[in-house]
């Protein structure tokens, strides 16, 4: 067996008083490809910087191999010093390397070597950084967070690149679906030690739920052993055979200082949006819409429809235009041409891929609070501050930390939690899962699943998209835009099952088609059937509106009226009638809806 490049044995840690990590070990031998996961804050970015010799540590070894060359990706790339990008990929060179290496890697990226990388996007810093590391072939790779910014293109790049080369990697991502591609063995920091299981990251989690059932087991039967041994001491049991019954009461204490000193699981995160009232059926209409800037297209001809409930993904290369589709889709950006209507009662709540919103120097109840008391309204209750970032992994004690000594997974938590505290209808998600950890990341998955709304979002994970959305609209390159039905995989099915004659012979355009699991395969070329809009249909087309907006006002004002807590004490008859009231209000409503829609499509096919 060969001797291992890295190892880092028996590492202690200590932050701000609390210990990091506790007796923590890793071993990286050649050809290794693990991958490190645990929630945020647990000290995953720490241990790599340990590895790559970055922070020494309170106590513990580090060994690297003495002729084994280890490089080191971080989460935020330094770039001070360098005016291009050749010169800073050639800086990370060997002496006996060849430039060529460097040069060929930023063509196959598409980044050009005299770009200065103080003015990229972070997708081109984060793909320059990736250049620098894999240029050297070094014997270690450690790198932290290395999807992040990418693109889905960029990120089945580095997939395929990293599989192919010969250097141990160590990783940390929130990626599943990279974790699963890459691993051979995870490594799982929690409470301050490693565990390791040499099986890809597809096998941990059934492997740490089980390995938790057997803590809370072992924890059960410490706990009934301390109740026996009190038992036995209340009840005289120290009067008798003195020596041993000492050691017994020194056994107990021993027993109860180990339970005071666990490290237990830390609690999950509870995720809840705030409920608002319904929006209409119809979210989101546009038709022909197109955007350019200068002589780019962004968006050609498209047209989309959203109604309440969709949940609807939006994929492409980074500069595709995904932002700016998204901005048209919500109302805040206009198009050049092309019609877009929006629906009636919809309450947008936003959560962006940026952090700008939130000022470093705030502190975490400010963020929450708005600086307004130490109050937060959800669902129209006060809750104190204190209890709701518990909900989100934040003790107390963290309420007046300034939000700049936070991790980017903490700021991640911090903006769900500003954006779920709002009450929303409609869902916009600008790249949501940035620097999240899975656990996270999966009640993020459960809450959108159970979310009432309609659901709009940009974002790179695939298998978050897989799991979340009902439909994909993909780039297809020239402001050309496609939805497919289905999550990111069945995008990918449909391309490679597709008949590409769905192309305008006159505009050369992909069209956007609306789907449905109801709609039935046509033959190609063929035309649906035209039923021309009779008297009473045009007749319901033109009174219909005022009818919809007469229902809406009605459910608004006799949602107002529940809302009033002593209306039930006062009338418990009169609240139960207005309930029932509602309930049928609601239900005429959608029906109203459904036909209006209805309408609205056949006159839209007849034009």
């Amino acid at each position: 067996m060969a001797p291992p490049l890295l190892t880092l044995k028996n590492i202690h840690l200590t932050f701000g008083g609390n210990p990091l990590l506790e007796g923590t070990e890793l071993t990286v031998a050649p050809g290794d490809r693990i991958c490190l996961v645990g929630r945020n804050g647990s000290g995953k970015s720490t241990l790599l910087k340990i590895a790559a010799g970055l922070i020494e540590p309170d106590q513990g070894e580090r060994f690297a191999h003495p002729n084994a060359t280890i490089r080191y990706l971080p989460q935020e790339p330094d770039f001070d010093g360098f005016e291009t990008a050749i010169a800073y990929v050639e800086a990370g060179l060997g002496p006996l390397q060849n430039p060529y290496e460097a040069q060929s890697l930023l063509a196959e990226l598409g980044i050009s070597e005299t770009q200065d990388p103080a003015t990229m996007s972070g997708g081109e810093a984060r793909r320059l950084a990736l250049a620098r590391i894999i240029a050297v072939g070094a014997d270690v790779i450690l790198l932290d967070e290395p999807t992040n910014h990418l693109d889905l293109p960029a990120i089945e790049w580095l997939e395929t690149t990293l599989r192919s080369v010969r250097s141990a990697i160590v990783l940390i991502s929130h990626d599943r679906r990279f974790l699963e591609t890459l691993s051979r063995s995870t490594v799982w920091i929690d409470r301050g030690i490693a565990r390791r299981i040499d099986q890809s990251f597809a096998y941990f989690e059934d492997w740490r739920d089980k390995t938790l059932e057997e803590e809370a087991a072992q924890r059960h039967k410490l706990d009934r052993k301390i109740v026996r041994e009190e038992s036995w001491m209340y009840d005289g049991g120290v009067t008798a055979r003195r020596k041993r019954n000492v050691r017994r009461v020194r056994e107990l204490a021993d027993l109860r200082k180990s339970v005071r000193e666990q490290r237990h699981v830390q609690g999950n995160v509870r995720l809840a949006a705030a409920a608002s009232g319904q929006s209409s059926r119809l979210i989101a209409d546009a038709v022909n819409i197109s955007k350019s800037y200068g002589d780019r297209p962004i968006i050609s001809d498209v047209t989309v429809k959203i109604l309440r409930g969709d949940r609807v993904g939006i994929v492409g290369p980074n500069g595709a235009g995904k932002t700016t589709l998204l901005r048209i889709l919500t109302g805040s950006l206009t198009p050049d041409s092309g019609t877009i209507r929006l629906g009636e009662n919809m309450e947008l709540v936003t959560l962006d891929q940026r952090r700008d919103e939130l000022n470093p120097e705030w502190t975490l109840a400010q963020a929450l609070t708005g600086g307004r008391g130490d109050q937060v309204v959800i669902n129209g209750k006060p809750r104190h501050v204190a209890s709701y970032m518990k909900d989100f992994l934040f003790e107390p004690q963290q309420a007046r930390s300034p939000l700049r000594v936070l991790s980017g997974g903490e700021r991640g938590r911090i903006m769900l939690a500003r954006a779920l505290a709002k009450p929303s209808n409609v869902l916009v998600l600008d790249e949501p899962t940035n620097d999240l950890d899975l656990e996270t990341l999966d009640l993020l998955q459960e809450l959108l699943a159970d979310y009432t709304g309609t659901v709009i979002l940009i974002s790179h994970d695939r298998d978050f998209l897989d799991r979340v959305v009902t439909s994909v609209i993909a780039a297809e390159g020239d402001g050309r835009w496609t939805e497919y039905a289905g999550g990111y995989s069945d995008m990918l099915a449909q391309r490679r099952g597709a008949d590409l004659g769905q192309v305008d012979a006159k505009t050369g355009k992909v069209a956007l088609v609306q789907t449905s699991e109801n709609s039935s395969e046509k033959p190609a070329g063929a035309q649906p059937a035209r039923r021309k809009l009779s008297f009473k249909d045009k007749h319901a087309l033109d009174t219909l509106p005022s009818e919809i907006a007469a229902l809406q006002a009605a459910i608004a004002k006799l949602q107002s009226d529940l809302a009033d807590p002593a209306f039930y004490g006062r009338d418990a008859k009169g609240f139960a009638k207005t309930t029932a009231k509602l309930g049928e209000t609601q239900q005429k409503l959608a029906s109203l809806e459904d036909r209006w829609l209805e309408l609205e499509l056949m006159r839209a096919g007849m034009e």
